[in-house]
């Protein structure tokens, strides 16, 4: 794939693209903590099968900058979603199927929820819409233990111990994430490449500190946030991929969620597969994006 970038409000973002410039647009959007990367066996047969591809590094990931050095280091969802909106406005890119992980899934629910009418299609992995926010049901017990990291970043031991050894830590977080997963060192040191980004630790530590309540938000966002708080319903076709062995999100978190969606709703169970299924079971995430880009773009 090849790396681009392109500037936003905000933002010089960094991108991979591949594929034809003119063919339909699917935009794949990296979780926490990864990096574009994660797309590197999908992308290839998407451009294969007549698709553009285009994976952005989320803010605070790789070769991402932010072009003002006092603009707040926020990565509440918010952010993300008017981040990705920007993204396909600065590449004029009309209506495009989406597809995140993550960190990027919880993005693409929040970006198609605000503009409806962009988002043709979307895949969401391993995270369910509306959750981790503290006007919902408290998580359970067994899924208030696994986000153990969570708590612990809102504590400045937390974010010392993500400074002080950022590729231990999320190294930690792939091993127990997807415990039946053999990733091998080089598929990780190309992914924690991108933990390096000097904004790197901020906008992690942000992100969960604002999910829960514990810090304020960029006020750039208070009226995107305000709106994403009431769940609007989602219209686009949605397909949500869930891991049986996650765990970071258990499987509770995708459940029952079908009343959220207003189009087509289709939620898959992958057998023996962690958390990070892009890399795990690439075969069948492509399947489920090449499902809804192929419908979107008939």
């Amino acid at each position: 794939m090849q790396l681009r970038s392109v500037r936003t409000s905000c933002l010089e973002v960094g991108y991979l693209t591949l594929g034809d410039d003119a063919a339909p647009p699917v935009v794949l959007l990296h979780g926490f903590p990864d990096d574009a990367h994660c797309w590197d066996r999908i992308a290839p047969e998407l451009a294969e099968s007549g698709f553009r591809t285009l994976a952005p590094f989320l803010r605070g990931f790789g070769p991402t900058r932010f072009l003002d050095s006092n603009r707040m280091r926020s990565g509440e969802i918010a952010a993300l979603a008017h981040d990705v909106l920007e993204f396909a406005n600065a590449l004029k890119l009309g209506s495009f199927a989406l597809a995140g992980h993550d960190w990027g899934a919880r993005a693409a629910y929040c970006a198609t929820a605000l503009a409806p009418h962009r988002v043709s299609g979307l895949v969401a992995l391993s995270v369910g819409y509306g959750t981790s926010q503290p006007n919902q049901p408290p998580p359970s017990f067994d899924q208030a233990r696994a986000y153990w990291y969570q708590w612990y970043f809102g504590h400045a031991l937390g974010r010392g111990a993500l400074a002080a050894d950022r590729r231990g830590f999320c190294r930690r977080l792939w091993e127990t994430w997807s415990p039946g997963w053999r990733f091998d060192d080089v598929e990780f040191a190309r992914a924690a490449e991108s933990f390096d980004n000097p904004d790197f630790v901020d906008v992690a530590v942000h992100s969960y500190r604002h999910r829960w309540g514990g810090v304020a938000g960029d006020p750039r966002y208070e009226h995107a946030h305000k709106l994403l708080t009431a769940l609007p319903p989602i219209t686009a076709p949605t397909t949500v991929l869930h891991g049986a062995d996650d765990g970071a999100t258990l499987l509770e978190t995708t459940a029952n969620k079908a009343h959220h969606f207003r189009g087509e709703y289709d939620r898959r169970v992958i057998p023996a597969a962690g958390h990070f299924i892009p890399r795990e079971r690439p075969d069948l995430v492509l399947e489920a994006i090449l499902e809804r880009a192929h419908a979107s773009s008939r």
